[in-house]
């Protein structure tokens, strides 16, 4: 495996930088130690720094040239989860997990500045941008709102994911739709509660809530073209708080995932449908609250191909045609703003990502800093 030797005699490095994020774990926009240090690394290999971009982001830009400006992206944040590995640099943060790998994004790109700030092997410009809360916070969005692009243009970028289901060191990338839209939904029913032994003078919000919820796994399985996939899941019930007490309220939440925004936007209007149909069957009211939380991420042919260009050099081989995924990014958003293309990276296969025992790969540090390294070398070189 061709991976770039400076780099690779530098692993011991990059494990101990990735495993000291892992140990200091912070949740969206609150990434002031990881951003803190992110930006003292790259202002002491002469890439100048701006701080505070979406809050806490962190962007990086290195000058060569006249060529292709090229981002390359990489997300911070841990996940509000508690940690199940007893590893010995696990969370010291009780609560805040790096169960989704990116303490090593951020550390596969640190890995891939430094190279390229002490070789310059290229003439253009590379942005490395380090993205706060990528996990349903809206990262992507605040630093595009704080004029990313604008003040820091891109004429491609680039981005990638772990993916602890293998094989390892292996790369995947799919052109066009790639990963879904994700909205977040709560649906707040009030009713009227009641002692528990006489629920004729209750509205009883929890049967209000399991009608419902019961009503709305026909819109997948009723509604939605079936050749369009898309998933309704609720993630969430809350009601209650004693035995004895019919309750006042109840929440139901979750999330929707599908690529067409058309089932996007018939989901929307049958959940509604649906909760004031219930509503006025059992004399309660239904609030219901959808948002937008991640666009469809849709990869661009061209990238792709520099992708795979790529890869064939650093791992050999690359999977062209990976399923689409229904779990969201949101990358997505600076790809409706910039060309560019986002790949898998495989790990050693274990548990899958956002669960407590999820555990990173260290040895894919250097194949991802290659890769984004390389990235870069091989389009900062041309004419824009």
């Amino acid at each position: 495996m061709p991976l770039i030797e400076p780099i690779v005699a530098a692993t011991d490095e990059l494990v101990a930088w990735r495993q000291d994020f892992h140990a200091h774990p912070e949740i969206g926009f609150q990434e002031v130690r990881t951003s803190g240090i992110v930006a003292d690394k790259l202002a002491s290999w002469g890439i100048e720094v701006h701080r505070g971009i979406g809050k806490t982001g962190v962007v990086g830009v290195l000058r060569g040239g006249n060529g292709r400006r090229i981002g390359l992206r990489a997300d911070m944040d841990a996940l509000p989860m508690d940690e199940a590995t007893n590893l010995p640099y696990r969370s010291k943060n009780p609560g805040v997990f790096h169960g989704c790998g990116h303490d090593g994004h951020t550390t596969m790109l640190l890995g891939a500045a430094r190279y390229l700030a002490q070789t310059r092997r290229f003439d253009g410009t590379v942005v490395f941008i380090f993205q706060p809360a990528e996990e349903g916070l809206g990262g992507a969005r605040a630093m595009l709102a704080d004029g990313l692009f604008e003040r820091f243009p891109c004429d491609e970028i680039y981005g990638l994911h772990n993916s602890p289901q293998g094989p390892a060191g292996a790369v995947a990338v799919r052109r066009g739709a790639a990963m879904a839209a994700a909205d977040f939904f709560d649906l707040r029913i009030t009713g009227r509660g009641a002692h528990g032994a006489a629920p004729h003078r209750a509205i009883d919000p929890t049967m209000v809530a399991v009608a419902l919820a019961q009503a709305m796994q026909t819109i997948v399985s009723r509604n939605v073209d079936p050749l369009k996939a898309t998933v309704v899941s609720i993630t969430q019930i809350h009601a209650g708080s004693a035995y004895n007490v019919i309750p006042d309220s109840a929440v139901l939440a979750g999330t929707v995932r599908t690529f067409d925004e058309g089932m996007r936007a018939l989901v929307r209007s049958r959940m509604r449908d649906l909760a004031a149909g219930l509503a006025k069957a059992y004399g309660a009211a239904i609030d219901v609250d959808i948002r937008d939380g991640f666009s469809v991420l849709e990869n661009q042919q061209a990238q792709v191909d520099v992708i795979a260009d790529v890869a064939h050099e650093i791992v050999g081989e690359i999977d062209l045609a990976p399923p689409p995924v229904m779990a969201s990014e949101d990358f997505a958003d600076m790809l409706h703003a910039v060309p560019g293309a986002f790949f898998w990276l495989g790990g050693k296969p274990g548990p899958t990502l956002h669960n407590p025992s999820y555990l990173f790969d260290d040895a894919v540090l250097p194949v991802g800093a290659s890769m984004l390294a390389r990235i870069a070398e091989q389009r900062a070189t041309a004419s824009p």
